[in-house]
């Protein structure tokens, strides 16, 4: 099992790259950032673009993984995303992970004018974009044109730094999610109940878990595909658990999931103030320790 972490990007970097570093001395797998325009209740708070924070976050550091998580079509687009994600995998030695899922109803849905898009037009959309995506960044060369996306005689040269691209963690619940999540995903990621996680009891939390597992592993049986090759991936923060409060605590939320078969835990790192307020003192404790109390 690793453990990582979420830096949400509300730093000016004068301060952001000590918390990047920071992630990195600690020992995290890797650091993720949300790909938003804003979020929840931080929205009149500073919030800083995903791509250029990860950009920077490459040049400040040396091993730790970098990624999304996750990024969407909400206000992206498979042409112009790739080549982003080309250049920060070539800029970060090919350290970077894509989080990516269908999206929500946030404020991001309507940012560009539009009106949001129910479930089932966030889901045809997304089986839409992640092939058009998945082409781009593993093609020279690409023209396909969609009902959605088009990619016309569109280059991409030299490709990503890590072959064949770089890999898709496909956030994904529902059955046309986790489809594509079998056919395109390195990895797996969730959050909990996708209907409202935080209404769920903590004790109940690891079942709901362990169902979705079960349905990621049809969706991979359909294909012919080990679900044990996909990394599964667990978003802590949107549930009633409280890992963060102490060591123990930690070690026995992560002992749960790890018996459920989740291979890598994502933490917030510590916010005052805000939802994600916790102990930095325990949280680095938690960094160092965590997982090696695991046996």
């Amino acid at each position: 099992m690793r453990l990582s972490t979420v830096i949400l990007p509300i730093h000016r970097w004068s301060e952001g790259q000590k918390v990047w570093r920071r992630a990195e001395e600690l020992g995290f797998h890797a650091a993720y950032t949300y790909d938003h325009l804003s979020w929840r209740s931080f929205r009149e708070e500073t919030w800083f673009g995903a791509v250029p924070t990860l950009t920077a976050a490459a040049c400040a550091t040396e091993r730790i993984r970098l990624g999304t998580l996750v990024t969407s079509p909400n206000f992206r687009h498979p042409v112009t995303l790739a080549k982003d994600l080309i250049t920060l995998d070539d800029v970060s030695g090919g350290r970077l992970t894509l989080g990516i899922g269908a999206g929500g109803a946030g404020f991001d849905a309507t940012a560009l004018g539009q009106e949001a898009w129910s479930p089932k037009e966030r889901a045809d959309r997304f089986a839409e974009f992640l092939p058009l995506l998945d082409e781009l960044l593993t093609h020279d060369a690409t023209t396909r044109e969609g009902a959605y996306y088009s990619a016309v005689e569109v280059r991409n040269i030299p490709g990503c730094a890590q072959s064949p691209r770089v890999p898709f963690y496909v956030a994904a619940t529902g059955p046309r999610g986790l489809r594509l999540a079998a056919e395109y995903g390195q990895g797996w990621v969730t959050y909990g109940d996708a209907k409202g996680p935080a209404d769920v009891p903590a004790e109940q939390a690891p079942g709901v878990i362990a169902r979705q597992i079960e349905k990621l592993a049809a969706a991979c049986a359909a294909k012919g595909r080990d679900v044990g090759g996909l990394e599964k991936v667990l978003l802590q923060g949107s549930t009633l658990e409280k890992p963060l409060q102490s060591l123990g605590a930690f070690v026995d939320w992560a002992g749960t999931y790890r018996e459920l078969g989740i291979t890598e835990l994502v933490v917030h790192w510590p916010v005052p103030d805000s939802i994600f307020a916790n102990d930095l003192a325990v949280f680095e404790e938690i960094a160092t320790e965590g997982l090696a109390q695991l046996g």
